[in-house]
């Protein structure tokens, strides 16, 4: 029941009006108690709630405006003209405001605040607004809070912008795999349907639910570590259907695959490069060996094949440049940056690969509720 409640409390978000309040009230008291030193809190309180529109103003027109339509798109003389406008422009209008709201308001309430004070206040407006000394201190006022707000603002618009340009690069690679894959199984059911093969429905019928498996369940980040071995097997089951008694297929697992989660389709690349890259072109007996073994969650898989008879320099290239290979590298690049590892060793007669990668487990509270 505890950890039903705790994840409907993480799912619950606090609307972006009512977030954006709340860092103003806070920024408020903070702001207040700092200058309450040299007044009190409710003068302070008093003085700070005029400031604060200006400040708000100033924040939301470089964060909403001037960042988005400027920075962003590199228009780059047009941001620091606008910001040096909008610097200027806010650091007059809070000398301006504590010139006319706030000064005489504290020698009204506070007599004893000093006769040199009194004599400034005095002086002509605009002797007063350009006085480089007050200017100084109402740039500093302005720009206490909003420096540290905008820093995390465009780091956090930064980080938005790279995460989304991150999530369509990684969508664009997934979705190679499904025509990738489609193709070369198509052209496997050819092969079998120009030999009239009684084995043709078998492997239509492997295929779809190979394809279900990738329309329905690879939309999400990751996939059960299970799951995606198991659609491997029937993978290469369909291939053992084509090749028959010519190949000789080793798949072995060892290791508790449970509770593990990868990175959907991350694995067929591999294993199609093998029957693609070693099957398909060569005559004669052929072998592919595929080893899984999961420690922990640490998750290592080999695929090795034997390589043609007659391995041309074009078929070299061929295999160096297969869209399956590149795409997986750079999956694991973009997904597994720091926690992964691939060796490809191209020997004389032997292609290996290696991949050594952490993968995620399944948190403890979405077990229990999904066996609930």
């Amino acid at each position: 029941m505890n950890n039903r409640l705790d994840i409907r409390l993480q799912n619950i978000k606090i609307p972006r009006v009512y977030q954006h309040l709340l860092f103003w009230g806070v920024a408020y008291f903070l702001i207040a108690s700092m200058y309450s030193v040299q007044t009190s809190f409710s003068i302070s309180l008093r003085n700070n709630l005029i400031f604060m529109p200006v400040q708000v103003a100033y924040y939301y027109a470089i964060a909403y405006w001037v960042i988005p339509r400027y920075l962003f798109v590199n228009r780059y003389f047009m941001f620091i003209l606008l910001l040096l406008l909008l610097v200027v422009i806010s650091t007059l209008a809070t000398r301006a405001v504590g010139l006319t709201f706030v000064n005489p308001y504290v020698i009204r309430v506070m007599p004893s605040i000093g006769q040199e004070f009194i004599r400034y206040n005095q002086l002509p407006f605009f002797t007063k607004l350009f006085d480089i000394s007050s200017l100084v201190n109402a740039f500093k006022g302005v720009n206490l809070i909003i420096g540290f707000v905008l820093a995390i603002k465009l780091f956090k618009m930064w980080y938005e912008r790279k995460q989304a340009s991150l999530e369509a690069e990684l969508s664009a690679l997934k979705a190679q795999v499904h025509p990738h894959f489609l193709f070369n199984t198509l052209n496997n059911l050819y092969a079998l349907s120009l030999d009239q093969s009684p084995k043709s429905p078998q492997l239509i019928l492997g295929l779809s639910d190979i394809l279900r498996y990738m329309l329905y369940e690879c939309n999400a980040d990751e996939v059960p570590l299970e799951r995606e071995i198991f659609m491997m097997q029937q993978y290469v089951k369909l291939e053992k259907l084509r090749y028959e008694d010519r190949i000789d297929i080793s798949f072995t697992i060892t290791g508790d695959l449970r509770n593990k989660l990868i990175a959907p389709l991350l694995i067929l690349p591999f294993i199609e490069n093998a029957f693609k890259h070693g099957t398909s072109e060569k005559t004669g007996q052929v072998w592919i060996n595929i080893s899984v073994n999961v420690t922990g969650n640490r998750f290592k898989l080999k695929v090795a094949n034997n390589k043609p008879d007659h391995h041309t320099e074009e078929a070299e290239e061929n295999t160096r440049g297969h869209i399956g290979l590149k795409n997986v590298m750079k999956r694991l690049d973009l997904l597994y940056p720091a926690t992964s590892k691939l060796k490809i060793m191209n020997e004389a007669d032997t292609f290996l690969i290696v991949l050594d990668m952490q993968l995620n487990m399944v948190k403890q509270s979405e077990k229990q509720l999904v066996n609930a």
